[in-house]
């Protein structure tokens, strides 16, 4: 009989462990037909429930952060029972004779029961015009935050939106991110508690659909944003370059070209945080970032994205992309205003090109399907919408940036991580260089907009710490990383 299980780069520790004693995941386990005995063989199909190392010939991931169940063959195994317990203590065992085995099913966990005072049913999103006043502000939202997309600053638009509305963040638990590159769990929250129910859920995470579901009402909105492949790659590599061992072999002042050059020669799919380094949006998304590209399942897990989520935006079209998240979520203009952030100085290394810009979207084939999906589908989002109208709700956009420039920022510009003058609004450096720039706040601004001003330029971190989240694991890499000079 056929068994799945996820593979898991960080291997099953003691946290995933507790959650499966304490049950908090989605799936129950299910019987193989409802003829068989209730104590017989047991199915992991779809199951994200964790198995201990040896019991079912598992072996523990190699690194390469499958995501998708595999499939293997069940070995059967019996244990010894104790006198006082005759079934095995803390896991569910699968044995060869129904007879002599039992399996006790584990309760899902609850899904979100809102305690706030219950609103009048939303539109489902899209269908209600902003500009027709009659539709209301969507507050519940699930941003999966790809990386190296422009996230960071949709990050900022969503953590000002919530507090300018006192809505209630899924927030991670010592650090800024659902323990990336493990798939996301509910017992992550912090201060989760079962059928607790949240309105924003926006910080890195490894997408596990179901797990988050169970944490907002059911009319939730979910977006996410994608950027050309190559590009994503090129930023990747550069800012994750330090932190992945395979890239420490690569001599030269062009490390991203040599890669590029014979990428086999160099990458290992089980290497340390190799998943940086290929298909990195389809990893995000939780799925298999080294499946073949002609696989149809490829095709089934796009269109699975296309089901989950009501927008997708694209990067390289952020302004266009805000317009129709400020129509899906029927907010004012003010709400998607914005200033880059966590952007990276430009490099002294050319930027990638002709023959390379091929190689790189060829080794990322997976992500380079994604986006041309998305991108196709983007567009026509745009002809529904209306050109002419996008263009004019585009320049009234940049419009009230451009205005927001001028009133917040010292100088008009982003400046180098040493220019910066507060400490508040320095953000977080990669590995061994201060290549993400900030921006200086001016000090004369009327108290009208100083506290849009102030919100609008503070980095990620500060800003989760201004909303009250314990960042204990972040703060202390942090020291021992000024303590290092990294």
């Amino acid at each position: 009989m056929e068994q799945r299980y996820p593979r898991n780069s960080q291997g099953w520790g003691p946290a995933a462990i507790a959650r499966e004693r304490t049950h908090e995941y989605s799936y129950p386990l299910k019987r193989e037909g409802a003829s068989q005995p209730a104590c017989c063989w047991v199915s992991l199909e779809r199951s994200r429930l964790p198995v201990p190392r040896g019991s079912l010939g598992i072996r523990r991931g190699s690194g390469r952060g499958k995501g998708q169940p595999q499939p293997r063959r069940l070995r059967c195994r019996r244990r010894r029972r104790s006198a006082g317990n005759p079934w095995p203590r803390g896991w569910c065992w699968a044995h060869c004779s129904p007879a002599s085995c039992c399996c006790s099913t584990p309760t899902p966990s609850p899904r979100c029961t809102p305690a706030w005072p219950p609103r009048e049913p939303e539109p489902p999103p899209g269908s209600a015009s902003n500009g027709s006043g009659g539709c209301r502000p969507r507050r519940d939202i699930v941003f999966m935050k790809t990386h190296k997309t422009a996230s960071s600053t949709l990050l900022n638009i969503l953590f000002r939106f919530g507090q300018k509305h006192g809505l209630r963040f899924a927030f991670p638990s010592g650090r800024n991110d659902f323990d990336y590159p493990a798939f996301f769990a509910r017992s992550l929250v912090q201060d989760y508690r079962p059928g607790a129910c949240f309105n924003i859920i926006c910080n890195h995470m490894r997408f596990h659909y179901d797990e988050v579901r169970g944490l907002v009402p059911p009319n939730a909105t979910f977006i996410t944003v994608l950027r050309d492949p190559a590009r994503l790659f090129e930023s990747s590599f550069h800012y994750f370059g330090p932190v992945v061992p395979l890239t420490w072999k690569l001599s030269g002042g062009d490390k991203l070209a040599e890669f590029l050059r014979d990428p086999e020669r160099y990458y290992d799919p089980g290497g340390y945080n190799a998943h940086y380094l290929r298909n990195l949006l389809f990893f995000d998304l939780g799925y298999d970032s080294g499946l073949d590209p002609r696989s149809p399942q490829v095709q089934e897990h796009i269109l699975e994205v296309e089901r989950r989520f009501h927008l997708v935006l694209l990067q390289e079209y952020f302004d266009e992309s805000l317009v129709l998240l400020k129509e899906l979520l029927c907010w004012e203009l003010e709400d998607v205003l914005y200033f880059k952030l966590n952007a990276r100085r430009d490099s002294p290394v050319p930027r990638l090109s002709g023959e390379l810009y091929r190689r790189a979207t060829a080794w990322n084939m997976l992500d380079a399907r994604l986006y041309r999906h998305f991108n196709a589908s983007f567009w026509r989002k745009v002809e529904a919408f209306g050109r002419e109208r996008m263009a004019r709700e585009v320049a009234a956009l940049r419009c009230a940036n451009e205005r927001m420039r001028r009133l917040c920022i010292d100088g008009g510009q982003p400046v180098d991580a040493a220019a910066i003058q507060d400490e508040a609004m320095q953000p977080w450096q990669p590995l061994g260089a201060k290549s993400i720039l900030g921006y200086n706040l001016k000090k004369s601004i009327g108290p009208r907009h100083a506290q849009l001003c102030r919100r609008m330029l503070t980095p990620e971190i500060q800003y989760l710490m201004d909303l009250g989240v314990n960042l204990w694991v972040t703060k202390l890499w942090k020291l021992i990383r000024d303590f290092l000079r990294w």
